[in-house]
């Protein structure tokens, strides 16, 4: 049998009446505070086109649809980096929107380097190949960086933030080069 409405657990369902919650989002599309994804990705080529695409529909469904732009092109550019660097290993990306930004993180499984100068030389490769990030993302007044992973992930980090306007976007909101934001 089909179910026609929505069901609570009966436990929880008095804590939530409680506070008010139950029913409370229901008809009410996502907020962008309520943006938080991640999703694992082969490290292939092609799978740019997947994480731009995944991007776009989060940032669409949470009203951040001016954004998807310049969040498509953040992704692209930190996947395609870590599948040049680290081709074939999964990447894991994280996009989440937090007090006012939203956060891109791309985690890789670049080997650890045990010679120091090795270790510089495959930083400064990175920091090179991620230009147009860093170009895209110094426009817009945000942060990007690379640095490995802390315990327990491996490999490297990389990530760019790009600030945002609340999403009412009225006048006096942010101009990301000719795009408006």
């Amino acid at each position: 049998m089909p179910l026609t409405h929505a069901t609570y657990c009966p436990v929880a369902y008095p804590v939530l009446a409680d506070a008010r919650l139950a029913g409370r989002r229901r008809n009410r599309p996502p907020r962008p505070e309520g943006l938080s994804y991640s999703f694992t990705l082969p490290g292939e080529p092609h799978c740019a086109a997947t994480a731009r695409t995944a991007v776009r529909s989060a940032l669409y469904a949470h009203g951040l649809a001016p954004y998807t732009d310049l969040a498509e092109l953040a992704a692209t550019e930190l996947m395609g980096t870590a599948v040049k660097l680290t081709p074939g290993r999964e990447l894991y990306l994280s996009l989440r929107y937090r007090m006012g930004a939203l956060r891109l993180v791309l985690w890789d499984q670049h080997p650890r380097h045990t010679n120091p100068d090795d270790v510089s030389v495959c930083a400064e490769r990175r920091r090179g190949a991620l230009w147009l990030l860093a170009t895209m993302v110094g426009d817009c007044g945000g942060e990007w960086g690379t640095a490995e992973a802390e315990p327990p992930q491996r490999g490297v980090k990389s990530w760019a933030v790009l600030p945002c306007r609340s999403p009412g976007l009225g006048p006096g909101a942010q101009d990301w080069g000719g795009m408006r934001a």
